[in-house]
């Protein structure tokens, strides 16, 4: 099977309802932070602005933010706190160019879908059969890691067993991950592995509860924050395996989102959870394929913020996300949350990441 980017065909901007819409109308921000009444708020998709007679592509978007029109008819996609005051906001609350504003659904659409009306099982559960979405996924994966920007976005679970912990590693030291989102857990149960063999007190390959095992990750949240890193805590105690000393060793971006339940925090888990989405946000700009492992919060957060496209080298393509959990229930929140794009797998996390490396890492 070989992977083939969807190409994206641009609106016909000749027809008429193009060229006889306004250009687009802006109001100025008066107090840093609110924009103007009748703002007009993004979406997922590719969207055009008319600008004078030309219709201008929003580059770099997400969802629910404001456009802001700059010099040289720029466009800047701004998150409503990032607003200040004398910004030029785009207006407008429709989508179909009356106002300028173009929101653009069918880009990557492959002709008129022949699915019929009545079917069974087309939605997203236990039951679905994924065979074709594996082999797609492995396929995008070996072409993101020569063209492509993968944020990875996981859970503790991914590391409370030792072969999908291993399986993590070995596709960090393939070239499979670009930058990792986590909270305080994942990289907390990650060393407490790498240290005392356990995860929350079990021992990861074994299962078996150890004495004193509760103490365990607080202990290593201890020796770390005692350490003043992580980079220093992994030379401290001798580290030599886990999903934070392969980032440290391959340079790979760890951004650890505090969360109120965390315990201690380990030293770089970001309890801003502004300046967290911030440098979650540096990444999602350049992604083109995001996978959220077996958390329900960071997926949604991080599928909130990514848009359905991107611009590389001048071209626009997909970005392709994937929302990986064992809860039907967890999967299909980020499709409610209006991710639309997503492409759901119901399994066990560690079987996922077992398959995926077995497949990708030959």
């Amino acid at each position: 099977m070989h992977f083939e980017m969807p190409k994206f065909k641009e609106p016909d901007f000749s027809q008429e309802l193009f060229k006889s819409a306004p250009s687009v109308k802006t109001g100025r921000v008066e107090i840093s932070g609110v924009a103007p009444e009748g703002y007009h708020a993004t979406t997922i998709f590719p969207e055009y602005y008319k600008i004078g007679d030309t219709w201008v592509l929003a580059e770099e978007s997400r969802m629910d933010c404001v456009v802001v029109l700059k010099e040289a008819n720029k466009l800047e996609i701004k998150e409503f706190r990032n607003i200040q005051a004398g910004d030029e906001v785009v207006l407008g609350r429709t989508e179909d160019g009356s106002e300028g504003i173009y929101v653009y659904t069918h880009g990557f659409s492959e002709g008129t879908s022949e699915d019929e009306a009545f079917a069974f099982r087309t939605g997203r559960s236990r039951e679905t059969s994924y065979s074709r979405d594996y082999d797609r996924l492995y396929e995008l994966l070996r072409h993101e890691k020569e063209k492509g920007h993968v944020v990875w976005v996981l859970g503790p679970a991914a590391v409370f067993d030792s072969d999908s912990r291993k399986a993590m590693v070995s596709l960090i030291e393939h070239g499979f991950v670009d930058v990792i989102f986590a909270g305080n857990a994942l990289a907390t149960h990650d060393l407490e592995g790498a240290y005392f063999q356990t995860a929350l007190g079990q021992d990861i390959y074994t299962q078996h509860s150890k004495p004193n095992g509760h103490y365990h990750h607080i202990d290593v949240i201890n020796k770390a924050r005692r350490a003043g890193s992580l980079k220093k805590f992994i030379a401290d105690y001798a580290i030599e395996d886990g999903i934070v000393h392969a980032c440290t060793k391959k340079g790979i971006p760890l951004i650890l989102a505090g969360s109120i339940r965390d315990d201690g925090p380990l030293p770089g888990v970001i309890s801003d959870v502004y300046a967290a989405q911030d440098a979650m946000r540096k990444h999602i700009r350049k992604a083109t394929t995001v996978l959220g492992l077996a958390t329900q919060l960071h997926s949604i957060a991080t599928g909130n913020m990514t848009p359905s496209y991107q611009v590389v080298d001048g071209e626009v393509r997909p970005v392709f996300l994937y929302c990986i959990d064992v809860s039907e229930f967890a999967v299909n929140k980020l499709r409610d949350r209006g991710s639309l794009a997503v492409t759901s797998i119901v399994t066990n996390i560690q079987d996922f990441l077992v398959n995926l490396e077995r497949n990708l890492v030959k």
